[in-house]
């Protein structure tokens, strides 16, 4: 029997349909694939206690028709410093960003910024400086949530915020050990993303309190997950770095391995990754405290370990965590974020 042309248009038809829904049935499942967070070690993988997060939106880079800015070039720009990682990370230094159309770019996003402090025992005298120069420097014309931990609710300072930001207070034990209270900010700030943050948050940066803004910070800061370069240690090669060097511990770094030393009092990113980031290192201080070990430097240590093998997107330079003892040195242009001279005897429970 002979087909009619009707009847062959139709299997045609029909054959293309079925291989157009297996293809998008293909494609849905390997994109799906693609766009998961890659476990960063073996306890993420089989935690079946992980707590699903919602990857940030990865929006397009769109500017302004008709917007005035510099021309950027390919052949002049910062020659002293290293600018790029060898992963391809960019190194935010001043000089390397048009702070105008960084601008033009982010702030049509509405994005909402969280920021965490801890201000226990005596550190809270340092929190309204914080987040004074906070209002006059970070992130201005975003929307910022400042959450403060503290064990003194009643002496959190009365600061005028301006449209846009808020603040809340949230309640934590104190400790008669520093070491101890450093070491329980990663589990306080996973627990608290898991039951707040990460309905109110795009972003997140966790800060020292002990610091001042100096000048400006903003959205060139922002990505995926985000680190700052140590000042103390720029200069020096992975040998001298303060890494934790016994094998025993889970933040172990072996003498021949390390990228940078990054400072512990900044950590960013999506919230989504900032998670995960806090999620790893307290099952690697829990683990380390079940095995009767204290890493050299608490949470900056396990932060350290972490980094090496979960590469940040964007790294700081110094500019954006320096130390108010240190002079300026040439290649720092601009000091955005330090922390403050203090007497540790003072403020600290123990020394």
């Amino acid at each position: 029997m002979r087909f009619s042309s009707n009847v062959k248009l139709y299997v045609l038809l029909l054959v293309v349909g079925i291989f157009l829904l297996l293809g998008y049935v293909y494609f849905s499942f390997f994109s799906e694939k693609l766009n998961r967070d890659i476990p960063v070690d073996e306890y993420q993988k089989n935690n079946s206690l992980s707590k699903p997060m919602v990857r940030s939106r990865v929006r397009n880079m769109v500017s302004s028709e008709k917007l005035l800015y510099k021309q950027p070039s390919i052949l002049v720009g910062r020659t002293d410093v290293v600018t790029v990682t060898p992963w391809l990370a960019s190194i935010i230094w001043e000089g390397t960003f048009d702070p105008v159309l960084v601008d033009n770019i982010y702030k049509p996003m509405n994005l909402t910024i969280a920021t965490t402090v801890f201000a226990v025992g005596k550190y809270v005298s340092f929190l309204r400086d914080f987040l004074e120069t906070a209002e006059k420097h970070f992130m201005v014309g975003f929307n910022v949530r400042y959450y403060v931990f503290t064990d003194r609710p009643h002496d959190v300072p009365s600061v005028n915020l301006t449209q846009g930001r808020h603040l809340s207070v949230i309640q934590v034990p104190g400790s008669n050990r520093w070491q101890e209270i450093s070491a329980r900010r990663m589990e306080i700030i996973q627990t608290t993303i898991e039951s707040q943050i990460s309905r109110e948050a795009d972003y997140i940066f966790c800060l020292d309190v002990d610091s001042k803004f100096h000048a400006r910070w903003g959205a060139e800061s922002l990505g995926r997950l985000v680190a700052v370069i140590h000042p103390g240690y720029y200069e020096q090669t992975r040998g001298s770095f303060p890494y934790e060097r016994r094998p025993a511990s889970m933040a172990y770094i072996p003498m021949d391995e390390g990228d940078y030393y990054y400072g512990g009092a900044m950590i960013g990113g999506f919230v989504e990754d900032v998670y995960t980031l806090t999620k790893v290192c307290r099952h690697r201080f829990e683990v380390d405290a079940g095995n009767s070990i204290e890493a050299a430097w608490q949470e900056e240590s396990h932060l350290n370990r972490y980094l090496l093998y979960n590469k940040p997107s964007k790294v700081l330079s110094p500019e954006y965590l320096w130390q108010d003892f240190k002079a300026k040195t040439k290649e720092v242009k601009v000091i955005r974020f330090s922390g403050v001279i203090k007497n540790y005897a003072e403020v600290r429970p123990n020394v």
